[in-house]
């Protein structure tokens, strides 16, 4: 990936000022390790008269392919085949984006000490990138570039061979910007563009986008004509992130309308006076009694039995108490969901030790789940038909065997408290039973003694005094420590009810 800022000047302001703007000196070639390749920065020609930066990006395809590029939801579309032969990875991408962004990330910001005045002043600039991706054609990039001051917007379609003329036009152009503009400016019209022409992101597209979005389109986004279009494409179509980011800049454009600051535009609410707390989510309060529990009994490493999509595991890692957290879900999909969630692609050595996502039932033993801490069941049993439920009693108590066994489920008799919930209705479709508190203590207990574990029980949520609170929780501690294997074995196929369960039995069960 190739791109060129060139810029004249003459013998009192010479154009070899552009290398005190980038920081980068032109008698000099530098090079920049990327996440997916090499920048390389340099000078074909400096003198007072011209002077040309030149940024070229060398693109490491096993880096491409060992970082994840182009799966899932925000991925290049055309990726999955660069491990390949595909010269995709070569136009102008996020790839570039980025490397333009941490190769002059100072002069993005419009940060000059050596000279303040040329940084905040315009310069005739001449920006060229041979290869750029436009999914909307010629139209669309004149329509993006045209109304942010340049005096000339060229746009030059790419043949798909030039040997063969009749094959038609690329979906690539050449682009050559000309103008007079902060050369801040021009490089974040760049960084935000780039991605939104090619209508792609080679990373996950996280909140934090919408700052970064915000960020290098001060002055100049809130007011264009394609703000909608540069937003959801910019954001990857995450229409959340997306419908932020507009308000944000809503607010943005009514204050420089009116010549204030966004602040008191934004002054609806004086938060010196505003005294009422918000509602902490159930799910939230759920997750701060596990980990409270989990801090009590000493745990560290931790299993997430049932884990969906990795809310409580990345809870969990904020914590350097837990130096192992383990995620178990037979949903391969969820797993995916959760990879993303934890940004494991691009998530440092160190942390990345301390965390593990499995595919597995939680109705089959498992020896991978052996020798923990401590496991946890957030709201997982209520999933299970109640034939099925002993199977996983035996998976995780008579089996894996954690020191600890946090299990949380609906407290049914508190559902006359949920305005919008029907009478009669369990709290999520794929509910198979909710249990009354005395149902709930009645089976924890029974797995306990079976087991050889004690047990406790812990209201989350608001403890209402007539319905009991919106979620119970089970802490079970194993007290049978000195028992052999063969003893606990026996005592756990009994099941309470006198039969002794072989281990044909469950796995009928299980099956």
């Amino acid at each position: 990936m190739f791109l060129t800022i060139s810029t004249t000047g003459n013998q009192e302001r010479p154009a070899t000022d552009l290398g005190f703007l980038l920081h980068k000196h032109p008698e000099r070639a530098q090079t920049f390790s990327t996440s997916h390749g090499t920048a390389h920065v340099l000078y074909p020609e400096a003198s007072a008269e011209r002077c040309t930066a030149a940024l070229l990006l060398e693109v490491d395809p096993v880096a491409l392919v060992r970082r994840g590029k182009g799966k899932g939801r925000g991925g290049a579309p055309d990726s999955a085949l660069a491990q390949y032969v595909n010269d995709r990875p070569y136009a102008a991408s996020s790839l570039l984006a980025v490397a333009l962004a941490k190769v002059f990330k100072t002069a993005l910001h419009g940060v000059c000490q050596a000279m303040p005045e040329r940084a905040a002043a315009p310069l005739p600039l001449r920006v060229e990138v041979p290869a750029l991706p436009a999914r909307g054609g010629a139209d669309l990039v004149r329509a993006l570039f045209g109304p942010l001051g340049w005096d000339t917007v060229d746009v030059e379609p790419v043949a798909l061979d030039a040997e063969f003329p009749a094959w038609g036009d690329s979906r690539y152009v050449r682009l050559v910007l000309e103008g007079e503009l902060r050369l801040a400016d021009a490089l974040n019209h760049l960084y935000v563009l780039l991605p939104v022409l090619d209508d792609a992101k080679h990373y996950w597209v996280a909140p934090d986008e919408v700052d970064k979005l915000l960020r290098a389109g001060d002055g100049w986004l809130a007011g264009h004509p394609e703000r909608k279009l540069i937003t959801a494409r910019y954001l990857s179509r995450r229409w959340g992130l997306a419908r932020e980011a507009t308000e944000r800049l809503e607010l943005v454009r009514l204050a420089e309308a009116e010549g204030l600051d966004v602040d008191d535009v934004d002054n609806a609410v004086d938060e010196s006076t505003d005294t009422e707390e918000r509602p902490v989510p159930l799910a939230e309060q759920r997750r701060e009694a596990i980990v409270a529990a989990l801090t009590t009994a000493e745990a560290s490493r931790v299993l997430d039995l049932g884990c969906g999509q990795g809310q409580l595991v990345q809870a969990l890692l904020k914590d350097v108490r837990f130096t192992e957290v383990v995620g178990v879900d037979v949903s391969v999909r969820a797993l995916t969901v959760a990879a993303r969630r934890l940004r494991l692609d691009r998530m440092g050595e160190r942390q990345a030790a301390r965390v593990k996502l499995l595919q597995g039932s939680l109705a089959y033993t498992d020896k991978r789940l052996t020798g923990y801490d401590a496991a946890v069941l957030s709201e997982v049993i209520e999933h299970l038909d109640l034939p099925r439920l002993p199977a996983l009693e035996y998976a995780v108590f008579g089996s894996a065997r954690p020191r600890t066994v946090l299990v949380t489920t609906p407290n049914v008799e508190y559902n006359v408290r949920w305005e919008t919930l029907p009478a009669g209705h369990v709290r999520h479709s794929d509910h198979r039973f909710e249990w009354t508190r005395e149902e709930f203590r009645s089976w924890a207990v029974s797995v306990a003694e079976r087991y050889g574990y004690g047990v406790g029980f812990t209201p989350v949520g608001p403890d209402d005094p007539e319905v009991g609170p919106p979620t119970q929780m089970a802490v079970f501690t194993r007290t049978d420590e000195n028992r052999t294997d063969q003893n606990r074995t026996d005592a756990t196929r009994t099941g309470g009810t006198g039969v002794t369960r072989t281990d044909e039995t469950l796995k009928e069960v299980a099956a």
